[in-house]
Formats: structure tokens, sequence, C-alpha cells
């Protein structure tokens, strides 16, 4: 039985390959359980007692900090790394609810942008001690002064990679 063109290529694939030693096998895995433990916790916090989703918080979050409590749908969608679709899905849900509302884009006939409402704003603060809470308690409070600053360091060097060169 000889080798197909199809086997040398995948030899040659896996032989560029450059694999993790241990020691990076065990950080990766530890940071993808960690970051998955993580969000499913504070995800859970969420859904048991606050009045937003995480998403919908983070969203909220974005549009509380810009002008006008105003963004443009892609800018909201690139702040929360989220495609246009998953965010229009969660834009819509809101609207429904009167958390936002979507308004065009003044001189820009196919902009639209995201506007949070007064019952927005009044959900995120109701919002806010919990998720504070929540966030201490899985994240700040679980490690050091220094271990935090680290892990944000490393988190944004993470985030400006996984952007790609376009970011840069």
């Amino acid at each position: 039985m000889g080798v197909t063109r199809a086997q040398e290529r995948d030899d040659e694939d896996r032989a560029d390959v450059r694999w993790l030693d241990e020691e990076q096998q065990w950080a990766w895995r530890r940071f993808l359980e960690g970051t998955s433990r993580f969000f499913e916790a504070l995800g859970d916090a969420h859904d048991e007692g606050l009045p937003v989703t995480l998403g919908e918080y983070h969203l909220l979050v974005q549009l509380s900090e810009a002008p006008g409590r105003t963004l443009r749908m892609s800018a909201l969608a690139e702040f929360l790394a989220l495609s246009r679709s998953r965010l229009t899905h969660t834009v819509d849900r809101m609207e429904r609810r009167g958390l936002v509302v979507r308004t065009p884009v003044p001189g820009d006939r196919r902009g639209v942008n995201c506007v949070m409402t007064d019952a927005g704003y009044a959900a995120l603060v109701d919002a806010a001690p919990g998720h504070v809470t929540a966030v201490r308690r899985l994240l700040v409070d679980a490690l050091t002064d220094e271990e935090l600053v680290t892990l944000g360091r490393a988190m944004a060097k993470i985030a400006d990679t996984a952007k790609g060169p376009a970011a840069s």
C-alpha cells in the first residue's frame, strides 16, 4: 500500500507545526478552563438575578461610555467582538424591551446608530452592583494585585493579536 500525495502533504504540514511543549500545553488548557468557567459563572450570576444578560450588560456599558450614549452598530460590533448578525439579534431583543433604540446616522443613509434609552440606563445601574460583586468574587479577589495587572496586560496582548494585522 503506497503513500498518497495527500498523506505526504499532511506529513509536511505536521512537520512545520510548532507543537506546544508540556508547560505550554498545561498553560493553554488552564486558560481554556479558566475563561470557560469564569464566563459561565458570570453569566449565571446575570441570569439568576440581574435584569440583563452578560452580553446585554457589556453592550450597555459600551453605550453608557459613548457620547450621547450612542454608537454606530458597526463600531458597537467591533467593541463587543461580535458579528454584525449576532449584534443585530441582541439589539432586536433589547429594543423590544425598551433598553435601546436604533436611529439613522445623520448624513449617512446606510448607517445605523444604537442609542441607550433611559430604561436601558436604569437597567445598567440596577445590574451594576451584582455584576461588580460577581466579577470581584470570581476574578479580582481570586488574584493578587500583581497577578490581576499581569492578567490584564496579557489579555490586552492576546486581544491585539487576535484582532489581526488590521489592528496594528
